[in-house]
């Protein structure tokens, strides 16, 4: 393997100044820069990160906790920060915690170590629940940055992305009433135990206050083998007065579309469909199922980059970034 030491002898010129070459340092002449360059590309050089991190203290890798991939917005927000990372000269190592407590909190253990220097993460179900937060602060007491998106604990402070949970079901919601007449909208949910679902319950309970309709709400507890289809059909065979499903979740809102179906009835129009989703999932459901569209790469793409400049500058304020939802229409609404 090529080494630096190598680099400069047959370039007659010191270590120092092949690596300030090969770092783009203006010390250092175009010239010169180009050709270590091309003779790094020739010989194959690669530089040692062992080395590297032994001498800045630092392993440019970003430790990632995910509640879960099998969710495709988490799967999504990965793809964006895994991009933004490697543009950016940073690895990642992704861990995931399966909405556990105890797998989140072995994770931060795992990683804390010396392994990364700092983390982006979704809180895990188990975790908001149970309002279990030391294992991150124990985390950011040792100066390890930590950068939550999406799931978040609003006690904690440090840096986070978040969309605007409450403001999008809001006008979802609105568009629902105002725009397509309905006056019975039933909100389907499997989070309304997390910090986003909350906020997306108020958005909607808020909307219909300001229009004075009452609520209907279809709460799916995750913690117990709920048969998601029965009970989606069971609630619209037993409320015959539905004319708009809102769904705070990725998968509920295609269920009720094939369960109002079953059921005889005609979308959109007899009943309005609307979910949380992104750009492709409309193409899971027949009709094309109306979004609220989560920015998912973006909110990776933007963890990623708030993360890397703390990094850079320990003395940067504390921030919480809002990456504003849009509302796409398709077929599911008229």
């Amino acid at each position: 393997m090529t080494t630096l030491k190598e680099l400069a002898a047959l370039l007659n010129i010191s270590v120092s100044t092949v690596s300030k070459a090969l770092n783009d340092s203006h010390e250092i002449s175009e010239n010169t820069r180009t050709r270590v360059k091309e003779l790094a590309t020739k010989l194959n050089y690669k530089p040692n990160r062992i080395a590297q991190q032994l001498k800045t203290n630092k392993s440019k890798t970003i430790g990632v906790i995910l509640p879960t991939v099998t969710n495709p917005f988490f799967a999504e927000v990965l793809h964006g920060i895994e991009k933004t990372a490697t543009n950016n000269d940073y690895d990642i190592i992704v861990c995931l915690s399966n909405e556990t407590f105890l797998k989140e909190k072995r994770s931060l253990e795992l990683l804390s170590n010396g392994s990364v220097d700092g983390f982006i993460m979704a809180v895990a179900r188990e975790s908001q629940v149970k309002n279990e937060t030391e294992h991150i602060l124990d985390v950011i007491k040792s100066r390890l940055p930590v950068l939550m998106f999406d799931r978040v604990v609003n006690e904690i402070e440090c840096n986070k992305v978040i969309v605007d949970d409450f403001q999008s079901v809001l006008e979802a919601t609105e568009y629902l009433i105002e725009k397509e007449n309905r006056k019975h909208i039933l909100l389907v949910s499997n989070i309304e135990e997390l910090s986003v679902g909350k906020l997306r319950i108020e958005g909607y309970s808020k909307a219909l206050e300001n229009h004075n309709l009452k609520p209907h709400i279809l709460k799916l507890d995750h913690a117990v083998d709920v048969d998601v289809e029965k009970k989606i059909y069971d609630y619209l065979k037993a409320n015959t007065t539905i004319d708009a499903i809102l769904s705070i979740d990725h998968v509920t809102g295609i269920v009720a579309i094939n369960m109002a179906k079953k059921l005889g009835l005609k979308i959109p129009e007899e009943m309005s469909v609307m979910g949380f989703g992104f750009d492709h999932t409309p193409l899971l459901s027949s009709p094309k199922i109306s979004i609220i569209h989560q920015k998912a790469h973006e909110i990776g793409e933007i963890s990623t980059k708030l993360l890397i400049d703390s990094l850079k500058d320990d003395s940067l304020q504390l921030q919480t970034i809002v990456v504003p939802s849009d509302l796409k229409l398709n077929e599911s609404t008229d």
